[in-house]
């Protein structure tokens, strides 16, 4: 029972992410990362939590929005360490408008059980597709 509980818990932490993101909470960052995080993404590296927040802060445009949505999760879990994948959708948009812009993203990350629940330590962040609407 408890791995199905850990896979559900660390499948779990996309929504969390997604939502975080889709709400512009960027200092809840920790709530899905570890402090000393590692993000490889199309658009560099990034070390640590506060190097996350700061980036998620700087690439806000204003009046635009997003809807991540995540689907194909698996997870598999080695004790207190696990690995995860998922593929994604991104919808950019503003208020009340369609979506301007769609991605198509891959994402792998490992995670680990903290004290407060699990957290993604690594990702791996590739873009598949991206169009203009």
């Amino acid at each position: 029972m408890s791995e199905i509980t850990d896979r559900l818990e660390i499948a779990e932490l996309f929504a969390r992410l997604s939502r975080l993101l889709d709400e512009a909470r960027h200092d809840d960052a920790g709530t899905v990362y570890t402090d000393d995080v590692v993000v490889r993404s199309p658009r560099g590296l990034l070390r640590g939590v506060d190097e996350v927040t700061a980036h998620l802060r700087a690439h806000q445009l204003p009046g635009e929005r997003t809807q991540h949505v995540h689907g194909d999760i698996l997870v598999t879990v080695d004790g207190d360490h696990a690995s995860a994948s998922a593929n994604q959708l991104v919808y950019f948009y503003r208020d009340g408008r369609p979506p301007h812009r769609e991605s198509g993203v891959r994402l792998r990350y490992t995670a680990v059980r903290t004290p407060d629940g699990w957290r993604f330590d690594t990702a791996h962040i590739a873009v598949a597709f991206q169009r203009a609407a």
